[in-house]
């Protein structure tokens, strides 16, 4: 079984898993014991933000049973949090399990919604930040959002 299919091992060639380790610089949202939330680099819009496990698995039937629950509590507070932080109507919320999964380290994406926005079915359009400058205000005021 290669490392990308075991859902213990931490992948050889992961980029989530160098966003875990810290070799691969993200604009980190929070990270605890169990996840870490960073700003998508292709956002479907602004604050856009993908929540991956620590521990590899690459999708969610791979995701160690005890580690479900905790997860989605993660998800559940970004996706909580987002609208008062961002100024935002809601959230969508999804997950690609092989296809469309381009990264293969199981991800949610909590992505902010307003009305009219202009997000119809399952073409995500994707749009840049300005500068670095705006992706770090984002990312800053998810961060204070999510902070206890």
């Amino acid at each position: 079984m290669s490392p990308r299919q075991n859902a213990f091992v931490v992948a050889t060639e992961c980029v989530f898993c160098d966003a875990v380790k810290g070799s691969m610089s993200v604009r980190e949202v929070f990270r605890d014991d169990i996840a870490i939330g960073f700003l998508d680099r292709s956002p479907v819009f602004k604050g856009h933000v993908l929540v991956a496990p620590l521990r590899h698995a690459v999708t969610l039937g791979n995701l160690d049973v005890d580690l479900v629950g905790p997860f989605f509590e993660r998800v559940q507070r970004v996706s909580a949090r987002m609208p008062a932080a961002l100024e935002c109507d809601g959230t969508f919320v999804a997950i690609n399990n092989v296809v469309s999964q381009s990264v293969a380290h199981l991800h949610v994406h909590v992505v902010p919604r307003r009305r009219k926005d202009g997000l119809r079915g399952f073409f995500w359009p994707r749009v840049r930040y300005a500068s670095d400058a705006e992706a770090d205000d984002y990312a800053r005021r998810l961060r204070e959002a999510l902070a206890d």
